[in-house]
């Protein structure tokens, strides 16, 4: 997305919070194996016996994970912990969990070594993404960055006509400052950062833009603008008609070309150079075919009328989202996105993906359900000052998943892997 000088100055002081370019570089270096050895793997994809259920919760309390929840040893009795997030509750249906790792990172906020939990009834899904996340640890680890965030609401106006209308924009443009006092009078956490303004006839669409500190922010992003709205309707010299307070143009939950001109949610970049020799083991294909396959489908996407190109993020996004407490109905927009891929002059690959809408919360909303709360703590992303983490461990997964995918793709074991982990074998 392309954004003004005085804008580019704020996110480069964000990002970089008082580091030096120095430190911002070390943090995001690779850490390769041999001399920052990894964490024990998650053995036996294949395995459904007890012992290997066992062996797996072993790696992952090894590491300091609490699952009592998730692995059925305590039960919920009370169903008034689903208050705020369920109404006529009836009861729970179970998706299973799988996890993947470990998954390294160097990211400026997760930078570690993680194991993904992944909620799926997909099977080959797990497989395909724990695939992903070994090739890119043992390539040193995944780069990534959150570089912006915004969530919005976009209320729109109705007048009797054009020139209406354009007294009504120019009262709002000097009313930014007293619109943020309102919208800051109803949340702790979120903030008003800008207003962007559409004129269509006698309709004015204004989007809010806020930042939600580490919640998801959609609920507190409708009440500071209904706030913010009240406000307008009562002290605007030239009165609306009537308003909507969200006019369908904010984006939200749905895809959108928006995702390319702004950002709502977070926006993240995630990167690995893969060394040839360990791309050829790891996904039987070269790094010059999986770049054929990468051209093809780019034209593919393009001829389809794609909003984006990429392979799946829809598939990691939802697992993990389901896993972790987030709105799930928001993967309509979170994946979005583009993965790029080139070889190197020394004939590695190197793959990229940008997430532009990553709607995600590490507070509030589902987050504060048991077996989500023991999803985030495994990532070390429950509660404050945890969002971006999160944020930048979502699209290094999403990252793996492109690798695996476009890797069986181009090896022409796309169907095999289906049939091997897709498929029900009979019980012995």
């Amino acid at each position: 997305m392309p954004i003004s000088k005085d804008f580019s100055k704020r996110v480069i002081e964000s990002v970089l919070k008082n580091k030096s370019p120095g430190e911002f570089a070390k943090r995001l270096k690779v850490r390769l194996p041999k001399k920052y050895p990894l964490p024990e793997s998650i053995h036996r994809e294949k395995m459904f016996t007890r012992d290997a259920q066992a062996e797996r919760i072993r790696v992952l309390e090894k590491q300091g994970a609490k699952l009592e929840f998730l692995t059925g040893k305590k039960q919920i009795d009370d169903a008034f912990v689903f208050e705020g997030n369920v109404e006529n509750y009836l009861g729970l249906a179970q998706i299973p969990v799988g996890v993947i790792g470990p998954l390294r990172i160097n990211g400026l906020y997760a930078h570690g070594d993680f194991y993904v939990p992944l909620a799926t009834t997909e099977g080959a899904l797990v497989a395909s993404y724990n695939r992903g996340a070994k090739v890119i640890s043992l390539s040193g680890g995944a780069r990534t960055l959150c570089l912006l965030e915004r969530v919005s609401r976009a209320p729109g106006f109705t007048f009797n006509d054009l020139i209406e209308a354009s007294k009504f924009i120019i009262w709002v443009v000097e009313q930014f400052n007293k619109f943020q006092e309102v919208a800051k009078g109803t949340t702790s956490h979120g903030n008003l950062e800008d207003i962007k303004i559409t004129v269509d006839g006698n309709q004015v669409y204004i989007n809010f833009e806020y930042t939600t500190g580490d919640a998801a922010g959609q609920n507190m992003v409708t009440i500071a603008t209904d706030a913010v709205c009240k406000y307008i309707m009562k002290q605007a010299p030239v009165k609306p008609r009537f308003y909507f307070i969200e006019s369908n143009m904010s984006g939200d939950k749905k895809a959108t070309a928006l995702s390319y001109l702004s950002v709502r949610g977070k926006k993240v970049s995630a990167e690995v150079e893969i060394e040839r020799s360990i791309f050829m083991k790891f996904l039987h294909t070269t790094p010059e075919m999986m770049m054929e396959y990468w051209k093809m489908s780019f034209v593919g996407g393009v001829q389809s009328g794609s909003i984006g190109v990429q392979g799946h993020y829809a598939n990691g996004l939802a697992a993990i989202f389901i896993a972790c407490g987030q709105d799930a109905a928001c993967v309509s927009e979170a994946a979005m996105g583009i993965t790029r891929v080139d070889v190197t002059k020394q004939g590695n690959l190197y793959i990229a993906v940008t997430l532009p809408n990553l709607i995600v919360g590490t507070v509030g909303g589902g987050t504060r359900l048991p077996t989500q709360s023991e999803c985030l703590n495994m990532l070390g992303c429950k509660g404050e000052g945890t969002s971006r983490k999160f944020a930048e461990i979502c699209a290094a997964t999403v990252l793996a998943g492109e690798i695996s995918i476009m890797g069986a793709l181009a090896a022409g074991q796309f169907a095999q892997a289906h049939l091997m982990y897709g498929r029900k074998s009979a019980k012995k």
